[in-house]
């Protein structure tokens, strides 16, 4: 498969614990993302070099995760600081024509016989900030948008859409409930913290420890405060 990430990227670490059990991506500026190794399967089960991968700093996908593609095309795009359990399983296509005779792929039994080309799903994405649990099985051309949480064994069905920072879970993955207020949500989504170097949040780390569900006035003035510590730091990048 063809992998893409950041552009401070500087190559696979082979001294890391992980190594064994995961590709290992390390970065200029700090931190990994990792994936296990022979993720990308055709539907033989057998590893492929087809497909792409693009993921993000900082994100990882759980032991036993299977990406099936079928063309070099598929793509699966994995944004920053993305938590993926076990077991997780994205089919990238695989899917069969609903509106003619039959769904059956004919030419693959011999005598000659032919079927339409297989149509194709858009790319399956995961934005930022996003918790896959284990065994989420994620059909292709879905979004699951930023600070979303998808509970263990859900099923998200092809194209799927989620609204940021909610919680879904079931099979088809509905939505329970949103993990913050709306203004909460609105503000995070302004903060964008995920676009900010690694050494940024490192300096603010102590804001990622608060409870942000308990007082909204407090958290409200607690995100302002970082969006400024944000603009400033951007500010500074702009005159450097």
């Amino acid at each position: 498969m063809k992998i893409v990430t950041e552009h401070d990227y500087i190559g696979q670490s082979n001294d890391h614990p992980w190594q064994s059990k995961f590709v290992v991506l390390q970065y200029e500026q700090g931190g990994y993302s990792f994936f296990p190794h022979a993720m990308y399967r055709n539907w033989f089960d057998d590893e492929v070099d087809t497909g792409q991968l693009f993921i993000g700093r900082c994100s990882g996908l759980g032991v036993g995760t299977v990406v099936n593609c079928d063309t070099e095309h598929q793509c699966l795009r994995i944004g920053r600081f993305v938590s993926g359990g076990q077991r997780l399983r994205f089919l990238l296509n695989g899917q069969h024509h609903t509106q003619t005779i039959s769904t059956a792929m004919l030419g693959i039994h011999g005598m000659g016989l032919q079927h339409p080309y297989p149509p194709q799903y858009a790319d399956s994405v995961i934005k930022n900030d996003v918790w896959l649990g284990d065994e989420v099985m994620m059909l292709g051309g879905g979004v699951v948008e930023n600070g979303c949480i998808i509970g263990a064994r859900s099923l998200l069905p092809p194209n799927f859409k989620s609204e940021p920072y909610g919680i879904y879970a079931g099979s088809p993955a509905k939505l329970i409930r949103f993990r913050f207020s709306e203004k909460i949500r609105e503000c995070l989504l302004q903060l964008a913290w995920w676009d900010m170097p690694l050494s940024w949040i490192q300096t603010h780390n102590a804001f990622f420890l608060q409870d942000l569900g308990t007082d909204e006035g407090k958290s409200l003035e607690m995100l302002m405060e970082l969006m400024q510590l944000k603009t400033q730091a951007e500010a500074v990048q702009l005159e450097e």
